[in-house]
């Protein structure tokens, strides 16, 4: 039996890495899944996938840091589905350097993605979430709900040369323990996972200079040197990073129904790695 069959799920960021592996494993435990993905192509490749499992989904193509963003993929559910069941902030990206040398532009960045963004999407979510609970509690029916942000080691312990990528995650910390206590009277569930050394694009192993990657307009240097790796894996008890099916699953544990009197927590997938 699907554990998830039928419940609406909104995933950002979920054309390509983690959150395609997030939108993957709940759809294949039966959910429908609102993709998302700065660029066309990723997201739909998600889609396809999903529905070629035999499950349903549809893309809402975008920049989660748009003001306009947030309504639009919050009525993606609500037009396919009639509802939203399981919200996961997903979407983010480092851009990374030293206090001196950080930009603005860059700081600002860090938080519009990380924090200002999950903060849209579920003051977005607010209303037809409240208006379907009083409608299930004048029907007598007690549902669950789930909120899954994603954070990072740098979010908990902090992390050099990343000052805004730290200070973005660690507000999503802030921002889950506070809805969780606002949100427990709606029986919504609002939990973190802090990610550690995810092997991911942006985590690949370079030679020489971090290469390029596209982000939107910007153009973001991304990769780790390979003698830091090295070290990562040394330092983590479990001596390597993660992979993405092992990130979604410590997602997929929040959105169990096994987890309905779980909330307000962050749990670490790292391996072990506590620093």
């Amino acid at each position: 039996m699907n554990k998830l069959q039928n419940k609406v799920a909104l995933v950002t960021g979920s054309g390509r890495g983690i959150g395609q592996a997030i939108a993957l494993k709940l759809a294949a435990e039966g959910a429908r899944v609102v993709v998302n993905d700065l660029d066309d192509e990723p997201a739909e490749e998600t889609v396809a996938a999903i529905r070629a499992a035999g499950s349903e989904a549809t893309a809402c193509i975008g920049d989660v840091t748009a003001p306009d963003f947030a309504e639009r993929m919050v009525q993606a559910a609500l037009e396919n589905w009639g509802g939203i069941d399981i919200i996961v902030n997903n979407a983010g990206y480092p851009w990374d350097n030293v206090i001196q040398k950080m930009s603005d532009e860059q700081w600002q960045a860090m938080l519009d993605v990380h924090a200002t963004a999950p903060f849209r999407i579920l003051r977005a979510a607010a209303e037809p979430i409240r208006a379907a609970v009083k409608a299930e509690k004048e029907a007598g029916q007690t549902i669950c709900r789930k909120v899954v942000n994603i954070s990072s080691i740098a979010g908990i312990f902090g992390n050099a040369g990343q000052l805004g990528y730290s200070a973005g995650k660690a507000a999503v910390v802030g921002m889950t323990r506070a809805l969780a206590k606002e949100w427990g009277r709606y029986h919504v569930n609002v939990n973190a996972v802090a990610f550690g050394y995810i092997m991911t694009r942006m985590t690949r192993e370079i030679d020489g200079e971090k290469t390029l990657t596209q982000v939107g307009e910007r153009e973001i240097r991304m990769g780790i040197q390979p003698e830091f790796i090295e070290f990562m894996n040394r330092m983590i008890p479990m001596g390597r990073g993660g992979t993405v099916a092992e990130a979604a699953g410590a997602v997929y544990l929040f959105c169990l129904p096994e987890s309905d009197y779980i909330s307000g927590q962050v749990v670490l997938a790292s391996g072990g790695l506590v620093i």
